[in-house]
């Protein structure tokens, strides 16, 4: 190397040791703690003692960790298509010409960035069983077949679709992502379509789809580790780490919360952080191979 090479070496090391220094003392040492916690009986306020795989056998008889995971899956497995077919439909229909589209837009986006704590406490409010918005326009509707509106997050079996109904209000992050997207497929694909005759669905179909497919990927493995790791507005909307009513919105991450700053089981709390993050690591591969024949990239 030439010394003006070794000092725009050093120069870029020197750029770029911060980084390094935050990356190791705040994302690779508390991941290589977690991994050595998992194996031990630690509870922070005494030393942790090695114990094995005794974390990941208690882990497989709790029967409270199952229904956490089964309590997030179920989330997941409603949400995350929900939110996708709703943040793509809003896309499509905002990358048309119609008048005030820059008005929709902003209006449609807005709800995302709304800190999670606001937009919680204002669904709260919504979904009130008695009083609630939502209830107020459901009453006279099913009033007609004799019926009467869920308690929504008072009601076991209402309260994961009521978060699942709430989730959809910041569906605007995925949203503008697809409009990128859309917005840079060519018009003359378009163009060449109509002249084969193809209306608008089979555009969409043959056209759009396929070629928004890696924005599709995208938002799909992002959502993938968003919902499975959903703990803000179920903390706040169900008053705790408890999952109200009767455990039915006890997702993973807040039983997490709860095993490790409530019980001080942190030892245990390592143990199922790493089991997540295998969870999604296997669900985002699976999605990758399922998705891999389908995805085009230009």
């Amino acid at each position: 190397m030439t010394a003006r090479e070794r000092q725009q070496l050093r120069h870029g090391l020197a750029f770029c040791g911060l980084w390094f220094v935050g990356f190791a003392v705040f994302t690779a040492y508390p991941v290589l703690a977690a991994l050595y916690y998992s194996f031990c009986d630690y509870s922070v306020l005494q030393p942790a003692v090695w114990t094995g795989l005794e974390n990941y056998r208690r882990l497989a008889a709790d029967a409270v960790f199952w229904q956490s995971l089964r309590n997030t899956l179920f989330f997941a497995g409603l949400s995350l298509p929900l939110g996708l077919v709703v943040a793509l439909a809003l896309a499509l229909l905002l990358n048309t010409g119609v008048r005030g589209l820059a008005v929709f837009r902003t209006i449609f986006y807005l709800p995302s960035i709304v800190p999670l704590v606001a937009s919680a406490m204002l669904w709260l409010w919504l979904l009130n069983g008695q009083h609630g918005l939502v209830n107020w326009f459901l009453r006279p509707v099913l009033a007609l077949v004799g019926a009467t509106p869920p308690a929504w997050l008072a009601d076991p079996l209402w309260a994961k679709p009521a978060l699942v109904l709430m989730s959809l209000w910041g569906t605007g992050n995925s949203m503008v992502i697809y409009l990128a997207g859309l917005q840079n497929v060519p018009q003359s694909l378009y163009e060449a379509a109509e002249l084969d005759g193809a209306g608008t669905w089979r555009k969409c179909w043959h056209v759009t789809l396929p070629l928004i497919s890696p924005v599709i990927y995208f938002n799909l493995i992002m959502g993938i580790i968003g919902t499975l790791q959903v703990f803000t507005t179920v903390f706040v909307m169900t008053g705790g780490a408890d999952g109200n009513p009767a455990r039915s919105t006890l997702f993973y991450a807040l039983y997490l919360f709860s095993t490790a700053f409530y019980d001080l089981r942190m030892g245990y709390a390592c143990a199922m952080a790493w089991v997540l993050f295998l969870l999604i690591v296997g669900l985002t591969w699976l999605a990758t191979k399922l998705t891999a024949r389908v995805v085009y990239y230009d």
